[in-house]
């Protein structure tokens, strides 16, 4: 007969392998399952510098690695496959993968959301090399230099407020002649000296030589194509949780993401979800593994009763 785990896990980024940590170290038979490898979203970063603990920052493949080793020193077993398809209405859920059928008391899901791309060529190979999806994460590297925000909505805007505090020059290039974003986040940036708007205009090519050096852009109307040259370039037009596996079967708001509020408990009793992929503000590696052990709580308990 095939193990029944306390815990299922599927996704192997920050939430997903504190949840384990948290699960295992309270004596939970935790089962972790990852298609790719420890880290998620975050092994994309080069050099992550606001995670506490590490006061020279640390690349995102180490941390992650990092982080399953700490899970797996408790008894977390990992499974690198991809899910299926899930059964999370009865009391015991189900989690198929390639490598075959997983039974676990409880789920916790930590898919996590990937950043919508611009689709332009060469966009993939030139992350880290002048591209970049997380003003947070990225824009230290940028202190004193020019750089460009694509994007109209809160994210967009928050990003360029980020990078006014520490670029030389910001232009914010939007395909309206207005920002989707909140009034606050507008007023802020008018009054920012360093923000320049380019309205109506959108990102047709990414000019580079070893690293970027700048965009060709074109207008939305006129179809005229200008050059501007920047060291960064920020794409915030938005995420994709990764949350297609659980449609009909868990609540999800108007964009996808799985409804959870901050006990990470969803739609369905034993179900949680941690991470970037559930319905929250603030989306950054340490509020991530925030929900990982918030999760693992509320499985416990669930478990208790």
């Amino acid at each position: 007969m095939k193990k029944l785990y306390d815990v299922i896990v599927i996704g192997g980024g920050p939430a997903g392998y504190t949840a384990a940590l948290y699960a295992a170290r309270a004596g939970l038979s935790t089962l972790v399952v990852e298609k790719l490898y420890a880290g998620g979203q975050m092994t994309q970063t080069n050099q992550i510098d606001n995670y506490p603990g590490y006061p020279e920052g640390i690349d995102g493949v180490s941390l992650g690695v990092n982080m399953q080793k700490g899970a797996q020193r408790f008894g977390a077993e990992t499974v690198n496959s991809q899910v299926l398809s899930v059964q999370l209405a009865e009391e015991i859920k189900t989690v198929e993968t390639a490598q075959g059928s997983y039974k676990g008391k409880t789920v916790i899901v930590a898919t996590g959301a990937g950043h919508k791309h611009l689709g332009v060529a060469e966009e993939e190979s030139l992350v880290g090399r002048g591209v970049a999806y997380c003003a947070a994460c990225d824009g230290m590297f940028y202190r004193g230099k020019t750089v460009a925000v694509v994007g109209g909505g809160n994210s967009a805007a928050a990003d360029a407020l980020t990078l006014s505090r520490i670029a030389k020059k910001v232009y914010l290039i939007h395909r309206r002649d207005t920002l989707r974003a909140e009034k606050i986040y507008r007023e802020q940036l008018e009054k920012a000296e360093n923000v320049e708007f380019l309205w109506n205009s959108t990102v047709s090519q990414l000019l580079y030589e070893e690293k970027l050096t700048g965009v060709k852009l074109q207008n939305v109307y006129s179809l005229t194509e200008s050059v501007l040259e920047v060291d960064g370039l920020f794409i915030s037009v938005g995420r994709s949780p990764a949350t297609e596996l659980f449609r009909g079967q868990l609540e999800l708001d108007e964009n996808g993401y799985i409804v959870a509020g901050e006990s990470t408990e969803t739609s369905i009793p034993g179900v949680f979800a941690a991470g970037d992929v559930r319905t929250k503000e603030v989306r950054q590696i340490i509020t991530a593994a925030a929900d990982g052990a918030v999760a693992a709580h509320y499985a416990q308990e669930y478990l208790a009763r």
